[in-house]
């Protein structure tokens, strides 16, 4: 028999409608995860209802206050993964959240020029003006961080910092979060990235952007882009961290510490998503392809042919390394406002309970 439910003693606001207790709130990113794979077959709903839980997405919620969750993390049992600049932040803020698993696979990043660009290499960026986005009005600028992550790992490549280049700012005042059926979306669920790099790029006013993933394959293919120099199969995963990876997986911590079993079953259903991707290739391809809201050729451009192999759960030590090395890269840009212990953020109770490879590398 299962435990009565009880809510966290720090439980903090959802939708006022819902009794506490009685929602689990959920949110991904568009990437590829095996906690995307488990929401798309309707195993978060099947595991949860059975217990009297309600599983609600934050992300397409109607609130904004709920929507702004999937960044501030500060829904009462909530659980989270995708990029992982946001749950950094949040845990900067103070959120109370705790890391029980993270998914690395790795995908395209690569600093990019016109066509007609003479940039052929990480050293010929020396003395280049580099467009980086610069969100208005956002929470956390992550794009901003990614992108700067992005330059600075193809710079370092070549021995190049900061002060080698010529860093030009693009503003962008759209919000990230217009909330479901906006008109200007037509009929997309969220807006195509790159927008302010690639028009800035086309008119001149920059000599090269970063970008990554499925969509930075189809923005570059759309120009016919030079590639500059890629990280995303550099050997060293300090390089290749990034707010897509890997993704972090974050409970909320008062449902960590007082159902403990409830964060243990999320894990083997999500577990269970990404044993069902590596079994079925070519429908994890579609699943991922839709996810992002990309085509498969463009997952298979910038994920590789093995993507399906690479969404397991693990909290291997060089990984954390990596995770704790872009903290760090993060705090001395100034996105987060204070520092923490990604050691003390983690815990590994739950996957170790399940008897998941917590010490190995996925």
């Amino acid at each position: 028999m299962s435990e009565p439910l009880a809510a966290p003693a720090t439980a903090r606001a959802g939708d006022p409608t819902d009794a506490p207790g009685t929602v689990l709130w959920y949110t991904r990113c568009p990437v590829p995860s095996p906690l995307g794979i488990a929401a798309r077959l309707g195993w978060l709903e099947a595991e949860f209802q059975p217990l009297g839980l309600q599983v609600k997405s934050i992300i397409d919620s109607p609130v904004k206050a709920i929507r702004e969750s999937h960044f501030s993390h500060h829904l009462a049992w909530s659980f989270r993964q995708g990029g992982n600049i946001p749950p950094l932040w949040a845990r900067a803020q103070g959120a109370a959240t705790r890391l029980v698993a993270l998914t690395w696979t790795d995908e395209f990043q690569a600093v990019i020029a016109r066509r007609d660009s003479p940039l052929r290499s990480a050293a010929d960026l020396a003395g280049r003006r580099l467009g980086v986005p610069l969100r208005v009005g956002e929470q956390i600028d992550f794009h901003r961080a990614t992108a700067l992550k992005g330059l600075h790992s193809a710079l370092g490549t070549a021995g190049l910092g900061w002060a080698d280049i010529v860093p030009v700012d693009l503003p962008i005042t759209e919000p990230v979060l217009l909330g479901p059926g906006h008109a200007s979306l037509h009929g997309l669920r969220r807006r195509h990235p790159y927008l302010a790099e690639i028009s800035a790029l086309e008119r001149g006013e920059v000599d090269a952007v970063f970008v990554k993933g499925a969509e930075g394959i189809v923005v570059a293919n759309l120009i016919g882009a030079q590639t500059v120099v890629e990280t995303g199969n550099h050997p060293d995963p300090r390089v290749r961290i990034n707010n897509g990876t890997p993704r972090l997986l974050t409970v909320d911590e008062a449902l960590a510490r007082d159902r403990p079993d409830l964060v243990q079953r999320l894990l083997a259903v999500v577990r269970r998503g990404a044993e069902w991707a590596e079994a079925h290739p070519d429908e994890t391809l579609r699943f991922v392809a839709r996810e992002i809201g990309s085509t498969e050729e463009a997952v298979l451009a910038s994920n590789g042919p093995e993507v399906h192999r690479h969404l397991g759960l693990s909290l291997a030590p060089e990984l954390l390394d990596a995770v704790d090395h872009f903290k760090g890269f993060l705090l001395q840009q100034g996105f987060l406002s204070a520092d923490f212990s990604v050691a003390d953020w983690v815990d590994a109770g739950p996957l170790h309970r399940l008897g998941a490879p917590v010490l190995e590398a996925t």
